[in-house]
């Protein structure tokens, strides 16, 4: 039997240490509720995925501080439809993107330090507003307003199982690892509760079952990394289910970026992705391309290259450049394979010499001469060759020449709660008057497939501060009708 907690139950128990569980937890104190957060992970690993992330995408209509020229409503919309293919909730991708218009000096009030893009980040100046410090800086910030306000924080603390009446959240039941390696369940009541506690990226189980075996009878799961953290194993999410919660999305979408093979299992981060596929050319074990690397600007398309890799046969790929693209990406924690020679590369990477150099002589004759700029979408394409290169197609030609091997890097997946701009999860179609979701297990909402950089902060970020609000609304007894109204004032307060 679960252990009785022996502290006074809070109003707003939010589950998950990341972004979004932070917003939330601040918003609900700033809101009068007393709040206690579980994190899964120990101290130092705490954030989740949020603690490798580096920027938050906003939108502006005039420069704003460390954001350059402006970037409207309708720009930011357009992209986040072009990524999706339209598999998105307008009415709540549009709040995630005028909600980015005025959070930052909210953010600011709580310890949050923003710096201009960095050189090397391709084409952000002007949609992403970078943290000083990285996204361990801006977690450890919110961390620190949240403990100051009062928050109760426990480290180790998995959410295994949570307790329903009906529709409504009643408690958490949740295991405390304990130094000595044994474990301890404990029975958490609250008023209300927040869900944010990230996807199932990190439970290779469910991954393996979501994936499938493929063409060539390979379980494409079994090669994945997990850019992040090792923490999420979508436990709340297969629990709720189990009990009636509505979700959504499609269990094999998921931001997921080629990074380099050499990567780690977990905790690989923004340092181990590949930048350089635009100025380039992919190249499958077989020594084939398969799609076009110059198809958008690299924030726009850097998330899909991951799905690309996974389909392909042994899940790896080989990204190919020449001395001309070196400078112009950001170079990687791993230095990548190089040669005088294109055949001597080919042999150094195990793939067939002579089929690369036909790769390659038949994507050099189709490149069409244009004035190359990588800052724009330029008129460097490719004529007669397939899968064409529509942009930034320049031959491979410049020695010495360079090759990184990648993988399928999983930064979290999008299968999760239904919601509405209330955030409330839904069973059977109508919201839990007091259980709320935000972050990564609800981002199916606003994110079918695809990505656009910095776009997961955003959503974490608007929909935790919906959510925490929401939270302390539901345990105060008060109307939370006014939720959008509240943060709007405390955003010009912030000013």
């Amino acid at each position: 039997m679960p252990l009785r907690s022996d502290r006074a139950a809070p109003d707003v128990l939010v589950i998950g240490g990341g972004n979004a569980a932070l917003c939330a937890a601040l918003m609900a104190l700033e809101s009068g509720a007393t709040v206690r957060l579980i994190e899964v992970a120990p101290r130092e690993w705490r954030g989740g995925n949020s603690m490798h992330t580096r920027n938050l995408r906003c939108m502006h209509d005039a420069p704003q501080d460390v954001l350059v020229e402006a970037y409207p409503e309708e720009e930011f919309w357009q992209d986040l439809l072009r990524v999706t293919g339209g598999q998105t909730n307008e009415a709540l991708a549009r709040l995630v993107i005028r909600a980015s218009s005025t959070c930052r000096p909210w953010m600011r009030r709580h310890g949050v330090r923003f710096q201009p893009s960095l050189s090397g980040a391709l084409h952000t100046a002007r949609t992403n507003a970078f943290f000083m410090g990285g996204g361990k800086a801006l977690v450890n910030a919110y961390f620190r307003s949240a403990e100051a306000l009062g928050a109760q924080i426990d480290y180790n603390a998995e959410a295994v199982r949570i307790e329903l009446d009906g529709d409504r959240f009643v408690a958490a039941h949740v295991r405390h690892s304990l130094p000595d390696g044994s474990a301890q369940e404990e029975r958490i009541t609250a008023t209300s509760c927040v869900l944010a506690c990230g996807g199932f990226e990190s439970n290779r189980d469910w991954l393996r079952e979501a994936w499938g075996v493929n063409d060539y009878g390979e379980h494409p799961a079994d090669n994945f990394l997990i850019r992040g953290t090792r923490f999420n194993t979508g436990t709340i999410i297969a629990n709720l289910r189990d009990q009636g919660a509505d979700l959504i999305g499609d269990p094999t979408q998921a931001h997921m970026v080629a990074i380099d093979a050499r990567a780690p299992l977990y905790d690989g981060g923004i340092c181990t992705r590949i930048d350089a596929v635009s100025l380039g050319i992919v190249v499958n074990r077989h020594t084939r391309r398969f799609y076009d690397e110059g198809e958008d600007f690299w924030p726009k398309r850097y998330a899909i290259w991951g799905r690309l890799v996974a389909l392909q046969p042994g899940q790896i790929a080989w990204c190919v450049i020449d001395s001309k693209a070196i400078g112009r990406f950001m170079p990687p924690v791993f230095p990548g394979v190089r040669d005088q020679t294109l055949a001597g590369l080919a042999n150094q990477l195990g793939l067939d010499a002579d089929q690369m150099l036909r790769t390659i002589d038949e994507f050099n004759r189709g490149c069409r001469p244009g004035r190359f700029d990588h800052t724009v979408l330029d008129d460097c394409s490719t004529e007669g060759v397939t899968p064409a290169k529509t942009h930034w197609a320049r031959p491979i030609d410049t020695p010495p020449f360079f090759a990184y091997a990648v993988r399928p890097g999983v930064t979290f997946t999008y299968l999760g709660f239904r919601t509405d701009d209330s955030t409330a999860v839904h069973f059977a179609g109508r919201p839990s008057p007091n259980l709320f979701a935000a972050g990564e297990l609800m981002s199916g909402n606003v994110l079918g497939k695809g990505y656009t950089a910095g776009v997961g902060m955003t959503i974490g970020t608007a929909f935790g501060r919906i959510a925490g609000t929401r939270a302390a609304a539901a345990a105060l007894g008060r109307d939370g009708a006014d939720t959008l109204k509240i943060i709007e004032e405390r955003d010009r307060a912030a000013v």
